[in-house]
């Protein structure tokens, strides 16, 4: 029977915030479509006080500020890359063009093509996420997108200068210093700088989020991204220490992320509770995560691992990470996850930087119909068909039937013209 030590705020709540937050970028993304460069610079101006002479920065820039990076962060970010890249060359080796004749004289098929152009978020903020333009940037290059921009915004007035390097490094072809739902709308919309792209991907706070959301459509998108959620799983055989470290690893991203306990050990539950006030009395980034903690942490005690896991895929948490005596049992039955850690080895830290799974995965009840950002987001699989004239004199006459079926005459005519022309020559 499930029992809840500890719930976070009611939805209602939530709900409210998320409507002011709409608001507030539908007058955004409007200023822009009808007053393009001037109400970017305007509004970078105004939320970044950034106003360069040019938000995109030149080859010649990029170098410099490349040459600024300590020696170690360039290879370590190239180790991460090395890695992310690994992984997506052998996603996108799975996806093939495929060929089929399923009738005699008809001939189907599916190409998968990259999108032409694509626009990359990568967050700047107090946690400038380097990583995102690995997850990006780099997985979109090798889907084979030709045209790949990407834009951060400054922190505190100063370029980034190991997001620039990382972006730079994973292939994108234009670099912009620009942040926000300013960043988005314009390279959706397009400026008269700035072409816009067919596809946004990235992460990003609450109005980066909702900025995708409403201008989607226009353009497409990886997936809409909510708070960072984190899910921990856990029976008897984890220690408090490792699960608070955990759920407290993931809080920090932010005020309104989701992190979540259910475990079959109420003794856990409890040390668990007690060891994250410990932990948040010395964390560096408690500000952040306690308040996290505070109104968004939730920890459930549960009967056994079925109850823990129909929980687990009733909330369908981006991260989930297993820390059981069988984490395989998760790995075969739940089916409602972004991404899943399974055993103490691993964590959602190796996942967020480096270990070369995407850290672009869907939040808000999402993973119930969809996965996180990899090289098939970024390609179009397109079917065509080729028929020989006797399989279309063949074919057109069930056509002809079924069209009439629906009171469809002018599809009815497509299909019986064919029939007429072709059928005559066998």
């Amino acid at each position: 029977m499930t029992m809840f030590l500890k719930q976070g705020k009611p939805q209602e709540e939530i709900a409210q915030h998320d409507a002011q937050v709409a608001e507030t970028v539908r007058q955004i993304i409007k200023k822009i479509e009808f007053e393009g460069d001037a109400a970017v610079r305007e509004l970078s101006l105004q939320f970044d006080n950034w106003s360069p002479l040019s938000f995109r920065l030149t080859e010649e820039q990029i170098l410099d500020i490349i040459s600024t990076v300590p020696k170690q962060t360039i290879e370590d970010i190239k180790f991460a890359q090395s890695n992310i890249r690994r992984f997506a060359e052998e996603q996108r080796k799975a996806l093939k063009d495929i060929e089929v004749e399923t009738l005699p004289g008809v001939i189907l098929g599916h190409k998968n093509i990259p999108v032409n152009s694509v626009g990359c978020y990568i967050p700047g903020g107090r946690y400038p996420m380097v990583a995102s333009a690995h997850m990006s940037v780099l997985t979109a290059k090798v889907a084979g997108v030709k045209r790949v921009i990407a834009c951060t915004p400054p922190i505190r007035g100063e370029i980034p200068a190991a997001t620039v390097a990382a972006m730079h490094l994973a292939g994108a072809d234009e670099i912009y210093i620009l942040g926000g739902v300013q960043a988005m709308a314009a390279m959706a919309i397009g400026t008269e700088t700035i072409e816009p792209v067919d596809m946004l991907v990235g992460p990003g706070n609450a109005y980066v989020a909702e900025a995708k959301r409403q201008l989607y459509g226009r353009v497409g998108i990886d997936l809409f991204a909510g708070p960072t959620e984190t899910l921990i799983i856990a029976d008897e055989t984890a220690d408090a220490e490792m699960v608070a470290t955990d759920l407290l690893g993931q809080a920090e991203h932010g005020p309104t992320s989701p992190c979540v306990l259910i475990t079959t050990s109420e003794k856990l539950a409890r040390e668990t509770l007690e060891e994250v006030e410990r932990q948040l009395a010395v964390l560096p980034t408690a500000d952040v995560a306690s308040v996290a903690w505070r109104d968004y942490g939730t920890v459930i005690v549960v009967e056994d691992e079925e109850e823990a896991l129909r929980e687990a895929d009733k909330l369908a948490f981006e991260h989930v990470q297993v820390l059981t005596k069988n984490p395989d049992y998760f790995l075969e039955n739940l089916t409602n996850y972004g991404s899943l850690f399974l055993g103490p080895e691993t964590n959602v830290a190796y996942g967020d930087k480096v270990i070369g799974t995407n850290h672009t995965l869907p939040t808000k009840k999402a993973a119930r119909y969809t996965g996180g950002l990899w090289v098939g987001k970024f390609l179009k699989t397109c079917t065509y068909q080729k028929v020989s004239k006797e399989a279309s004199a063949f074919i057109g006459e069930y056509a002809v039937r079924l069209c009439e079926i629906e009171n469809f005459a002018g599809h009815a005519q497509q299909a019986r013209l064919r029939v007429e022309r072709y059928g005559k020559s066998q």
